[in-house]
This record gives structure tokens, sequence and C-alpha cells, in this order.
């Protein structure tokens, strides 16, 4: 069974940079296509980016391209997301999925993604 523990959100102010981190458990971490998701309050989750099981095929949202990078790091069993100038709209918490069941498509739904962190917190002040 894997479990997936996100970290490094934070408060950070307009304009500024956080790496989010994903560490997931288990020894097949290396077999799934891996997500990051974000929810701001009142509003639904949102796709950020996704990244295959190899990383070497990406995929971001139109919101988050130029701005976002995810990445992996296989034999460490961890996957990131790296913002960079931050908006106060992208204030939310940020959670770290898995697609565990297919590996020919990155998915951009919620729906295909089995495992799920707790989440993270980001908040941008303006």
């Amino acid at each position: 069974q894997v479990q997936l523990v996100e970290s490094g959100g934070g408060l950070v102010q307009a304009g500024g940079s956080l790496r989010l981190s994903c560490a997931a458990s288990g020894r097949t971490f290396s077999s799934y296509n891996m997500g990051w998701f974000r929810q701001a309050p009142g509003k639904e989750r949102e796709f950020v980016a996704a990244i295959s099981s190899s990383g070497g095929n990406k995929n971001f949202a139109d919101s988050f391209k130029g701005r976002f990078t995810i990445s992996r790091d296989n034999a460490k069993n961890m996957v990131y997301l790296q913002m960079s100038s931050l908006k106060a709209e992208d204030t939310a918490a940020y959670y770290c999925a898995a697609d565990r069941r297919h590996r020919a498509v990155i998915f951009t739904v919620a729906s295909f993604y089995d495992v799920w962190g707790q989440g993270t917190q980001v908040t941008v002040s303006s």
C-alpha cells in the first residue's frame, strides 16, 4: 500500500518561490504516474501538473506553464513541484496524488488518481 506525504508549504510573498515535496512509501513508486492538484477554499480541486512514471513526460495546466515545474526522483521515492512567480491566487492546499492503474497516459482529471496525500497549505501574501 502506497502512502503519500506532502511537505514544503508555507507563507510566501507574491513573486516568491516555493518547492513542494511529496514522499511516497512502497517499492513500486517508479511505476506510478504522479500528479499535483490544488484546492482553494470554496473551489473545486484543480489540476496543476503531472509526470510520467519515468519522468520523461510532463503535463501542466495552462495556468501554470512557465511558472511551475514538476520533477521526480525515483531512487528517493520523491516527486517535487517547484513554484515560482507566485501570486495571491495560488493560495490553496496542494495535494500529491498517484495513478497506479494507468501507464500510457498522464491524466489531468483527479478521478484517475487513486492515492492521495493529506495536502500542504500554500499561502501567498500580496
